[in-house]
């Protein structure tokens, strides 16, 4: 299968100290038969968040143990811009949207506790 992570599972699956994914979000991560996907938008939202000093992360530790594991980094498309557009307002955070979109377009599972991402019509898993 591919998934797609969430911004928080990624942070949660590079930081085993602080490793709150459930247990079926680790098993679908570490299964090998699977693709693991996350997207630009959670870089730049991590990026973002370290810069205003509300998360204490290395980012160059972080991208290291990203391409370690071997997730691949999707950047912003316009194809999935424009389901972007398209997407109920349910949910007003533009990361966690660009993510649901991708995941759509994709045909992905986004792994993820939030609660309003699996508001949307969109696979996930936690």
């Amino acid at each position: 299968m591919r998934y797609i992570l969430d911004t928080h599972a990624i942070l949660w699956c590079t930081d085993r100290r602080n490793n709150k994914l459930s247990p079926k979000a680790e098993e679908a991560i570490i299964d090998q038969k699977n693709s693991i996907f996350i997207s630009s938008a959670s870089l730049w939202e991590i990026a973002i968040k370290k810069g205003l000093g509300k998360i204490d992360v290395s980012f160059d530790r972080l991208l290291d143990e990203l391409d370690r594991v071997g997730f691949s980094v999707l950047h912003a498309e316009s194809k999935y811009l424009q389901k972007v557009i398209d997407l109920p307002q349910i949910h007003k955070d533009p990361f966690d949207r660009l993510i649901i979109a991708t995941a759509l377009v994709e045909d992905m599972t986004v792994i993820t506790s939030d609660d309003n991402i699996q508001k949307y019509d969109v696979r996930w898993v936690w």
